[in-house]
């Protein structure tokens, strides 16, 4: 990471049209890249501009490491400094937050309830501003950080640091679809009956529950109801095993499905719902990647230790994005796109087909 006294740099990105285009948990490390493919790697095509450049000034000292970000949708977010010159926070440096609500071009201080703490941590899901202050426990706030509720323990209740969506799957019973009600996550009376279930979300007007089972073969159901009845939807084999099986929502609202490989950085097996689940190629597509996210109009944006690129028609090409290979895909409630790297975070924001690059400079003022 950048450590450059008085600079705090966040970058955010918004693709273009043409371009739209981990799954799984972003904060997960990147996968070691030493493993990676060590077969020639073309040169990458030039990286493109963007169309706006916001420089914003932070009320911090230039003593404050970069902080750590968690947008909740392309207009909100928290900013979290916690750490000065790589220590954590002190008398002469407490953890400081701030929260935006027009994309970055303003950032509000925010009262932290434990500004000097160990292991300091920011999360946003659902909406909930969540923050880890080791050894005093978790805070959580559903009023954009007006007032806190304080959960002692070491690790947080659930919900509060999960995935985004208003469904999620617990550990309960090798996993269970639970829908979160704004305080805590309930069990569906009626559960989709698959062998195993790993993730859940909702896509258009369908709520998709997968996984793998032991020996690697995906499952998936399919609900219209809000997961009141469940429908089996065979799954086509994939010619390796799948670890991981993940369904994800592209920001047209185009349900797939990603096949993480059981050592997570092997390019993995795509399906897109077409009233059935179909297989989608990727020919000559790179060996190892660090992240993939469907990004609306049938393609799929990857990045990796070969580059950023994009599966479409069938087939992998190499794209001119001004995203990072080394930077983790996401997708926001908003069908946002987030590309986030050790020093900067990428959104692509608007709707398919009208979208555009802003990069957003955050400097201690």
């Amino acid at each position: 990471m950048d450590r450059r006294p008085g600079h705090v740099l966040i970058i955010l990105l918004f693709l273009p049209a043409l371009a739209a285009c981990s799954i799984g948990d972003v904060r997960r490390p990147p996968p070691d890249r030493a493993s990676a493919s060590s077969r020639p790697v073309a040169s990458a095509p030039p990286v493109a501009d963007v169309d706006e450049v916001r420089h914003v000034g932070v009320a911090v000292a230039a003593r404050y490491d970069p902080p750590r970000v968690e947008f909740v949708d392309a207009e909100r977010a928290y900013a979290l400094f916690a750490t000065c010159d790589g220590r954590p926070p002190g008398r002469d440096c407490p953890a400081l937050l701030f929260a935006t609500g027009d994309g970055g071009r303003s950032w509000r201080a925010l009262p932290h309830p434990r500004p000097m703490a160990e292991n300091q941590q920011l999360y946003a899901p659902n909406g909930l501003l969540v923050l880890g202050a080791e050894p005093f426990g978790w805070y959580a706030s559903t009023d954009g950080g007006a007032t806190f509720t304080h959960y002692p323990g070491v690790s947080p209740p659930p919900g509060l640091t999960g995935p985004e969506g208003r469904f999620q799957v617990t550990d309960e019973g090798g996993g269970r679809v639970a829908r979160w009600d704004g305080r805590r996550l309930r069990p569906l009376a009626t559960q989709p009956g698959l062998p195993r279930v790993q993730d859940v979300t909702e896509a258009g007007d369908l709520l998709v529950a997968a996984g793998a089972d032991e020996g690697g073969r995906p499952y998936a159901a399919i609900s219209t109801d809000q997961g009141r009845s469940w429908q089996r939807t065979a799954v086509p084999a994939s010619e390796d095993p799948v670890g991981v099986l993940r369904p994800v929502r592209a920001p047209d609202g185009e349900p797939w499905l990603v096949g993480e490989r059981p050592d997570r950085i092997s390019f993995p097996a795509l399906w897109q719902w077409r009233g059935v689940w179909q297989p989608v190629p990727a020919e000559g597509h790179p060996r190892r990647i660090l992240s993939v996210a469907p990004v609306g109009a049938g393609r799929v944006g990857v990045t990796g230790p070969d580059g950023v690129g994009l599966v479409v028609d069938g087939r992998y090409k190499r794209v001119d994005w001004p995203v990072r290979p080394e930077q983790s895909l996401s997708l926001l409630r908003d069908g946002t796109l987030l590309a986030r790297g050790r020093d900067e975070i990428v959104l692509n924001v608007g709707p398919v087909g009208n979208r555009r690059w802003i990069r957003l400079l955050l400097a201690a003022a």
